[in-house]
């Protein structure tokens, strides 16, 4: 469904995507299958976005931005991607910027360009980020610094001695700022 106020120009939208009032899309942008494209959204041409994608209200991406299958994009997070932006002055490609699958974004985030989101990671709402997120991290603050770990589901796992529990029994350690199972 495409709602008749939205100004849609691509036509590479998969499967059951709604697209809200008021939403623009340009051209050469790519989405996939079962997204919800809220109202008063932008979409660029070098746009890729996954399945399963929620874009909320108030978000604009920009050309060199991926955002893979199964993301949360809260309301008015902001992308960049252009390091020294200069008005009338464009560079000659732009960051390019990664949201890996799973991942969620709380509302009001900044996201500087070049960055790699990882999977299943979890921004909270408010934070800048400045670096790449590892998966499965949970970060917060300005600039967002790593405050704990989550489980696939989105669940803050649980430190004790050196090990991280899952609600579910599952067991994890963090080795060179990876989160692996044991």
């Amino acid at each position: 469904m495409i709602h008749p106020t939205s100004d849609v120009k691509t036509i590479h939208i998969g499967v059951d995507t709604l697209v809200w009032q008021y939403a623009v899309i340009l051209e050469k942008a790519v989405i996939g299958s079962h997204c919800n494209i809220n109202c008063h959204t932008f979409i660029e041409n070098d746009v890729i976005i996954g399945d399963n994608v929620t874009i909320k209200s108030g978000v604009y991406l920009w050309d060199g931005i991926t955002i893979e299958d199964n993301v949360f994009v809260g309301p008015n997070v902001t992308f960049t991607n252009d390091k020294y932006p200069r008005s009338k002055r464009y560079p000659e490609t732009f960051q390019r910027t990664i949201v890996s699958k799973n991942a969620s974004i709380g509302a009001s985030s900044v996201i500087l360009g070049g960055i790699r989101i990882g999977s299943f990671a979890l921004v909270g709402a408010g934070s800048v980020v400045t670096k790449d997120i590892p998966d499965y991290a949970l970060v917060v603050g300005n600039p967002a610094k790593v405050v704990g770990w989550v489980d696939s589901e989105g669940n803050k796992l649980e430190r004790k001695d050196d090990k991280l529990y899952a609600k579910d029994g599952k067991v994890f350690i963090i080795e060179n700022n990876i989160l692996k199972s044991i």
